[in-house]
């Protein structure tokens, strides 16, 4: 599962790098022809990332209700996000997969909710989860450079 964490802290150096590289008007621009930004789609890597991995699991998320009700599935951005809430997305992007990965090393991931996501395949465990997340991340990975391209 190492391999699979660092790929996961790989990605999220690079989404990391839009934070910071980017303006916030950047960040929040919802170009024509899409539904959402690049912001959202980093904050909804986050919180898909807490939903498969700890509320799949019967665990607690890391993450508020509220963000988590704000960038899952299904949801799109509804304001502009401050510089204070860009900062606290740019701190979750680590604290979460460490705090993951801290869990997983402690065998604290002894329950598993079977659930079937969107591309038809089953997670049956969390370490399917963790992987099917990093697919997922690269996934939004793409669009946001979709996005950044239509700025």
């Amino acid at each position: 599962m190492n391999w699979a964490f660092d790929i996961s802290i790989k990605n999220r150096k690079i989404l990391k790098s839009f934070l910071e590289n980017l303006s916030l008007e950047e960040l929040n621009k919802i170009p024509d022809g899409y539904n959402n930004n690049i912001v959202w789609n980093i904050a909804h890597t986050i919180v898909t990332q807490q939903i498969l991995v700890y509320r799949l699991s019967g665990m607690p998320t890391i993450i508020s209700k509220e963000m988590a009700e704000a960038y899952k599935k299904g949801t799109r951005p509804v304001k502009l996000l401050t510089q204070a809430e860009v900062d606290e997305i740019k701190g979750l992007l680590f604290s979460t997969i460490e705090k993951t990965k801290e869990d997983f090393l402690n065998n604290r991931f002894t329950e598993f909710e079977t659930y079937t996501v969107t591309t038809k395949s089953t997670l049956t465990n969390v370490e399917e989860a963790i992987d099917f997340n990093n697919f997922h991340e690269g996934i939004h990975l793409g669009y946001i450079l979709a996005l950044k391209r239509a700025l």
